[in-house]
């Protein structure tokens, strides 16, 4: 059994219908229970429990404070090339886009990491884009090398692979698998996914298990909310994290929640129509500042060990607001361009995979956080 069989086992859940029967005597029994089942959980993503966000953030904030202190780990990703053989229907990556197309040589990925390293920066998480003509994993490999001289922690973010090559990896030194699914509806799925590898809904969907086979460490999932109906898609993240963290108890399971932000502004284009892409794809269900906190209050909740991460996506006070209520990671002086912490960086955004919002440097989120109360922390513990 995987997790697809889970999956196909709720999917045709009538979850709207369901929504809408919580009620709020519900919602109030759910807040004084130390555990919750899947019909609790359902309830705290329902509308209902908009009324009861207060009750639900001191709860969250008590449930992550007793499983996780005031730390909050940083980390910072790090584009080794933006090739791609996917169309996503949403991403600045996208193979139809005219974008400045790029691949780190090792040398390239060293000045890289020293910088990173520089700012006192010991995780990092490496990102390809999914194309593994351009980006192998004998390529990514060599990369890890050059990485494990300066991180004590790296994790990868590229092309699903098989149990047998992320043990490679594991060998390697990598301790950390991040893979979104991005769409949990395979329906439409199918539909943002239209040309390319990552069209293989199952071969994505059970991607993080085949890692946690490996002996990843940390795994880490999460949805691209905007695509469908949020709900029903933190439903299914839910569902998915919790299924991690009952098959493998020995592994940190962590999710995200990113928003749908541009690709980078000014340069991308399609190749077939020649207009615009980054003002041409429109998230189909907003997702509000108020909605995001109420996903992740509802998943600290469901989940109390549950790591939960929140990238420069967001906006710097925004990010600040949502420490309390269940965070426990966040990116720091990022770049999404390849090459784009010392390299190209003046192209910042324009070959980026998306918009950043916050663009603190790591000295400032350290100062934020301190400031907040918060212990800024290496991977392993280790202070910043």
């Amino acid at each position: 059994m995987s997790f697809y069989d889970i999956y196909s086992s709720h999917k045709d859940l009538n979850l709207e219908e369901i929504f809408n029967s919580i009620s709020l005597s519900s919602i109030r029994e759910s807040l004084v229970k130390n555990k919750l089942d899947l019909k609790q959980f359902i309830g705290l993503l329902s509308g209902q429990a908009e009324n009861y966000l207060e009750s639900m953030a001191q709860k969250a904030h008590a449930i992550t404070k007793s499983n996780f202190g005031n730390t909050i780990e940083l980390y910072a990703p790090m584009y080794l090339s933006n090739y791609c053989e996917n169309s996503c229907l949403y991403c600045g990556f996208n193979l139809n886009n005219i974008i400045k197309r790029r691949k780190l040589d090792l040398e390239e990925v060293e000045k890289e990491a020293q910088f990173i390293s520089s700012t006192g920066i010991k995780h990092v998480l490496i990102l390809t884009g999914e194309s593994k003509t351009k980006s192998p994993v004998s390529y990514i490999l060599e990369c890890v090398k050059i990485l494990k001289k300066y991180f004590t922690f790296i994790s990868i973010e590229i092309y699903p692979l098989s149990q047998d090559e992320y043990i490679k990896f594991t060998n390697a030194g990598v301790e950390g698998l991040t893979i979104y699914q991005e769409v949990y509806d395979q329906q439409l799925y199918a539909k943002m996914h239209i040309r390319g590898p990552k069209n293989d809904y199952k071969f994505r969907l059970d991607a993080p298990e085949r890692g946690a086979r490996a002996r990843m460490r940390s795994v880490s999932i999460g949805a691209l909310l905007g695509l469908g109906d949020w709900r029903r898609e933190v439903f299914f993240l839910g569902l998915h994290a919790k299924y991690l963290q009952d098959n493998f108890p020995d592994v940190e399971i962590g999710i995200s929640v990113p928003r749908i932000r541009p690709p980078g502004r000014g340069l991308v284009f399609s190749s077939q129509s020649h207009s615009p892409q980054a003002s041409g794809f429109k998230p189909r269900w907003q997702v509000s500042d108020k909605n995001i906190v109420q996903i992740i209050l509802a998943l600290r909740i469901f989940l109390p060990r549950l790591g939960i991460a929140i990238s420069t996506r967001e906006s710097l006070e925004f990010r600040e607001n949502l420490l309390a209520l269940g965070i426990t990671k966040m990116s720091a002086g990022s770049s999404t361009n390849v090459g784009g912490y010392t390299i190209y960086k003046d192209e910042n955004e324009r070959s980026s995979q998306f918009d950043i919002q916050d663009k603190s440097s790591v000295g400032q989120i350290k100062i934020l956080l301190e400031s907040r109360g918060y212990q800024p922390v290496f991977k392993d513990g280790m202070c910043l």
